[in-house]
């Protein structure tokens, strides 16, 4: 039979792991998440247009990271959508 200070440490591991899961996902939601991708979308984007000499590069790279920002802001709604329909169903 386990021991009182087995249970509390076991416990003690367990609350550990579901603060680091809750600060996972508060980062995967996180707004500053989202913005970090898109500015690095943005410049590595820019980049490579500049790089291949593109005319207006750095005004074209916007496109690719608005789209990308775009589809950062759908996805929860597909996600819901996917575990109501299709996730629930099985």
């Amino acid at each position: 039979m386990a021991t009182l200070a087995k249970l509390s440490s076991e416990i003690d591991r367990i609350n550990a792991r579901n603060r680091k899961v809750e600060a996972d996902k508060a980062w995967e939601t996180s707004w500053t998440k989202r913005l970090l991708l898109v500015i690095f979308t943005y410049l590595a984007v820019g980049l490579y247009l500049n790089a291949i000499n593109l005319p207006n590069a750095w005004i074209t790279a916007v496109v690719p990271s608005v789209g990308f920002m775009l589809s950062t802001l759908t996805l929860p709604y597909f996600k819901r959508a996917w575990l109501g329909k299709i996730y629930e169903n099985k």
